[in-house]
């Protein structure tokens, strides 16, 4: 029986809908209806003409939006690799394999300021102390941020150490260390625009908000860094620090337009490293309340359908905005699976630029400081990456 249970192994999901228990039930935990403990209103959302000015989609908004008919848009997806990475980490590696090495903490080591990230040789006292506003040195430096926020994935630094469960354990029982790594999440914070208030993760804009915002969104490879950051917290006892960040994230980029680069990256990454369901769907319900062009938003609960509320098949419909219609006519149903053919030339994928940034790193043509981590690993994984781009992205979601 012990050899029977020990080769078994979780069968992994094969669709998105298989990824995401957001709106219906699976293997992860729910909590009961309550009232919203977040800040984020459940209201009903506006009126396209009555957003505020600067908002997307208002009158005199410049940013890019979608505007067309529905019919002349590309087919935009859902990512199944980027649902597929998040739900392996928010059911804690379900196929895990336990390394036969013994296991030395180096994480742990290194927040107790034991011994210096490799290969900087660099204590975190020292980044604690010296970097933080050295926002130069944050910005192009490519090795740190594996260490400051480590994960039981791999990432581009392989000197840095995967954590484990036993790491984990022993890390969130070592007051030292938690408050070391409280110290990098603000100052990573701090390099992006934005203050931790409290104990309970709260955040809002810092006073340089303007000038970092700005650099957050046309400096796109640190949407990789927070989704890292984000699962990060989770592994080391920081759950609840995620949703406020989240959710001013969907603030900014669409309410406010400060970050309209980082829409996609926060609706397909961000909210999925949370694990509570619940929680995923008031910030999705808040997403879509200011999500422009309304019917463009794929990540809402499935529509009812006429015989059974599911998809042809007994199967849920994927990229669904939520909006529950009616069937559609015969004229409808011809012109949408012509949509989805792969001769129409409506037909086609929207890559986000967090995808995009990801398949750059790994073909060694990244931003300014990847040279030198630009190895025949490396390289092998972004020609890997880049064949299969057209059905989605590679699973790596952080540096």
């Amino acid at each position: 029986m012990g050899n029977l249970l020990g080769s078994w192994r979780f069968k992994e999901p094969s669709t998105v809908e298989e990824c995401d228990s957001t709106w219906g039930s699976d293997s992860e935990s729910d909590e009961p209806a309550a009232e919203d403990d977040s800040g984020i209103a459940d209201s009903v959302s506006p009126a396209e003409g009555e957003r505020a000015p600067g908002a997307p989609g208002a009158p005199g908004d410049a940013s890019p939006q979608l505007t067309d008919s529905p019919e002349s848009l590309p087919k935009m997806k859902r990512s199944f690799y980027a649902a597929r990475d998040l739900y392996k980490y928010r059911h804690s590696y379900p196929n895990f394999k336990r390394s036969r090495q013994p296991n030395e903490y180096r994480n742990l080591r290194f927040y107790l300021n034991k011994i210096p990230l490799v290969p900087d040789g660099i204590y975190i006292e020292e980044i604690l102390s010296k970097w933080r506003g050295d926002y130069d040195n944050l910005e192009h430096n490519h090795t740190y941020i594996q260490w400051l926020f480590p994960l039981r994935e791999q990432g581009l630094n392989f000197y840095a150490h995967e954590l484990t469960q036993d790491e984990i354990k022993e890390f969130q029982s070592t007051r030292e260390a938690k408050r070391r790594f409280l110290g990098a999440y603000s100052l990573m914070l701090d390099f992006y625009g934005i203050k931790l208030l409290d104990k309970s993760g709260n955040v809002a804009r810092a006073s340089n908000w303007q000038e970092r915002f700005q650099h957050l969104n046309e400096s796109q490879h640190n949407y990789l860094r927070i989704t890292r950051i984000l699962k990060s917290l989770g592994e080391l006892g920081y759950e609840a620090f995620k949703a406020p960040l989240v959710h001013l994230f969907l603030q900014e980029s669409l309410c406010h337009n400060t970050l309209p680069n980082m829409q996609h990256s926060v609706l397909e990454y961000y909210v999925y490293t949370i694990r509570l369901p619940a929680t995923r769907r008031r910030l999705l319900r808040y997403a879509r309340q200011h999500y422009r062009p309304a019917h463009a938003f794929l990540w809402g609960p499935p529509p009812k359908r006429r015989g059974g509320g599911v998809g042809a098949g007994g199967s849920v419909a994927a990229g669904s905005s939520g909006i529950r219609a009616p069937a559609p006519t015969p004229e409808q149903q011809r012109k949408e699976e012509e949509s989805t053919t792969p001769t129409s030339p409506r037909s086609g994928i929207i890559v986000s630029s967090h995808d995009a940034v990801m398949c750059q790193v790994l073909a060694g043509g990244g931003p300014k400081g990847y040279a030198g981590l630009g190895s025949n690993m490396a390289r092998l994984e972004g020609a890997l990456m880049l064949a299969g781009a057209r059905g989605g992205r590679n699973e790596y979601s952080e540096e």
